[in-house]
Order: C-alpha cells, then structure tokens, then sequence
C-alpha cells in the first residue's frame, strides 16, 4: 500500500512556500517527507519566514537552492519566478499565515510567494497555522472560502497546544499528515471522484454535550476529525453531503453543508431532518444519557456528593437503520476501550447496520484527539483492517470500501 501511495508523487515537482510563522520550522521536515515519497522539492520563502528558519536549511535538505526574492538578480535574469512557477506540478503553503491567505484570496503579488502563486496553473494546497483566535477570524474564514472556492485544497490546521502558550484550532498539521493530504490529492482519478455522483450522504460527527446547568455539561473527547474527514472524503467523490456536526471547531470541507448542533437530541432532529438519503455515516460520539431536567441556575457546590438524574437519549443509529426512507447502505461506527472486534459485531446485529467501524480509544497514537487512528471495519459476512495512518487517510479507504459494499 505504502508503495503504490507514493507513486503518487514519484517524480512529481513540489514547490514548496514557507511563510513566516513559528510553525516554519516544521517545513523542513516536510522537504524530507515529500523527498521520501519521491518527489522532486524547490523552496521558496517570505520574508517573515526567514527570520525563523535559514534558506540554506532548504537547500541542503531539498538539494535545490532556495528562493527568497523577486529581486534576485541572478534567478530573475530570465523571469527565473516564472519558469518555477511553469515548472511546479503542485505549490505546497506551510505554513500558510493568515497573512498570507488574505493575500491569496485577494489576488496580491507583492514578494516572491505570492507572485508564483498568481502567476502558476498548478494546484494549490495550504496548510494553515495561525493562533486560534486569527484563525476564527470571520475575516480568515472569508478568505478560506473564498481560496476553497477557487479549488484550493486545504489541509489542516489541528486544534492542539499554541507557540504563545494557548490551545485551540489553528496548529500547523504534521508533515505525515500534510503528505497524506497530498497524496490523497495525486491519486484522485475522475472515476474514483465520480463514484458517489448522484448519491447524498449524511455524516454526523464529533460529540454531543448535555447541559447540566448554564455553566456546565456532560460531553466526551471526539475531537470530530474523522467525521469531517469522511464528509470530505464522500464530497470529493461526487456525492451531495450533509454534514451534522457536534460542537468542534473544525473548518467545513469544500462543497459540504453542515448543520451545528449541541445536543444528543438537536442531532436527532437535524440527522433525520436531512433524509431522504442514500448512505447515512454514523461517526458522532452520541451521549448515551442526558439530564431529565437541566438546572435553570448553576448548581451549587453544597454535599460531599451529587447524584444526577440521567435519562437515555434517542438512539440516532438504531432509529436510522430501522427507517425506510430508502437507505442503501448505514454506516456505523464503534470507539471501544476492550473487546473492540466483539462489542462491535455485536451493535453491528442489534442495530441491524451495513456495516460499523471499529477503534480503541483511550491509548497513545489514536482515538478521539489524535490526528492518527487504526481501525477495523465489519459486515455482515466479512471484515478489513485498515493500517494505522492519518485520519485522512483512513477516511479515503473507508469510502473507498462503502463504495465497493454499495454493489456487494
């Protein structure tokens, strides 16, 4: 598998842009993945960029030097920013600051960076870093959709620990997964995009919280990331997506329509408000119980112990399979901390699914929070292990096997 992904970018030009954040540090060693995995890198950087890293880090890393002014003399002599923009295959931005992607979207050509940028026909991806306010910006969101819009494809950023010493949505995603998106992108037929045309999906995704209070509630840690990228995943193979989502802070993926919700029961409705459907992906992490009555005031801290009076919630999956609004095929998913194969098989009979996803949560590199997983999908008859890998990843493979299942 391993072999035939990195085909994808054997002998394909890589420009790579590195703008001015902290986070640039990280492109150096994203110049060695992307040489791993075949691919023939020239760097170029901002001005902003080269305050963190050294150009000549690039050049010893990529082999090639590297490129940091539209004055330079010497490169320019024969419009050198041109023939490096005809000779990219595809132009990598990581990290890409709010700056820069306000440039982008605005059509600037003021340095090296943004010039090759308007001046190629390649594709164009971005991975994001910013602090998490800039990226929640509504000014930064405008222009990620105006860039999305355009065919840009945009990779990141992953909520996490911040340079200035805060956490939240706007980290630079890690070179694997930056490659995964890449490669993700090179392998990409028009068959394979083109096989959910015609079909809408419905994803849930990320958790549900159930208020306590005005102040406190219940909830878990689904992060939501494999959801949306599923919701991604099944929009790029032609299929109308709806995408109802749990409260994260996650970027919508090009062309999806998403629904926010908060709770168990909000979901519910929004779930099947979105019916009829072809294909229902069930990747939320639905509370199991809520509150029988939310307190109107904030509970006080009084006795040595308080006991809540939970009461279950509608089971969105069960509902689903059992409805006859003509579903071809209801995905579920199983996050278990023992006896992941057999707690799985078994909601795969008692919820009457197609098929169901199964994954140990709660261990070092995977589950909820983390940008990597290692999963198991079941059907009635069968089972495949998908190799441990990027969510991204995972979320092409998976899709990859519902498509096939839709004709088993």
């Amino acid at each position: 598998m391993a072999k035939e992904s990195e085909s994808h970018l054997k002998g394909r030009h890589v420009l790579l842009c590195v703008g001015g954040g902290i986070a640039a540090y990280k492109a150096l060693e994203l110049v060695r993945r992307l040489r791993d995995a075949g691919a023939e890198v020239q760097v170029a950087m901002t001005a902003g960029a080269q305050h963190f890293v050294t150009p000549l880090s690039f050049q010893a890393l990529s082999g090639s030097p590297t490129r940091t002014s539209l004055w330079d003399s010497a490169a320019e002599a024969s419009m050198g920013h041109i023939e490096l923009a005809r000779w990219a295959d595809r132009i990598v931005i990581a990290p890409a600051t709010a700056d820069l992607l306000a440039k982008l979207a605005n059509g600037f050509a003021d340095d090296l960076v943004t010039t090759l940028c308007l001046a190629t026909t390649a594709p164009i991806s971005i991975a994001p870093a910013m602090n998490h306010r800039m990226w929640l910006h509504p000014a930064t969101q405008a222009n990620l959709a105006t860039l999305r819009g355009r065919g840009v494809q945009v990779i990141g950023p992953e909520d996490g620990p911040l340079a200035e010493g805060e956490s939240g949505p706007g980290r630079l995603s890690e070179p694997e997964d930056i490659v995964a998106g890449l490669l993700a992108a090179n392998a990409a037929t028009p068959a394979t995009d083109n096989a959910l045309k015609g079909l809408k999906v419905v994803v849930s995704a990320g958790p549900t919280y159930e208020d306590l209070d005005p102040v406190r509630y219940l909830g878990n840690r689904s992060s939501g990331k494999m959801g949306f990228a599923v919701a991604a995943s099944a929009r790029r193979r032609g299929a109308e997506v709806v995408l109802v989502a749990g409260p994260v802070h996650l970027p919508t993926p090009a062309g999806v329509k998403r629904v926010d919700v908060r709770s168990a029961a909000q979901m519910h409705e929004a779930v099947f408000a979105a019916f009829p459907a072809d294909i229902y992906i069930g990747a939320a992490a639905v509370a199991d119980y809520t509150p029988r009555a939310p307190a109107a005031n904030k509970i006080k801290k009084s006795n040595e112990s308080l006991a809540l009076d939970l009461v279950r919630t509608p089971d969105i999956l069960a509902e689903v399979a059992a409805q006859t609004q003509g579903l071809k095929l209801v995905v579920g998913f199983a996050a278990e901390t023992e006896n992941v194969a057999g707690y799985a098989r078994g909601k795969l009979v008692a919820k009457r699914l197609d098929l169901i996803v199964a994954n140990r949560v709660g261990v070092a590199d995977g589950g909820f929070e983390s940008d990597q997983n290692a999963m198991t999908a079941f059907w009635q008859d069968g089972e495949r292990v998908f190799a441990p890998g990027p969510k991204t990843r995972l979320a092409d493979e998976l899709v990859d096997l519902i498509v096939e299942r839709l004709d088993a």
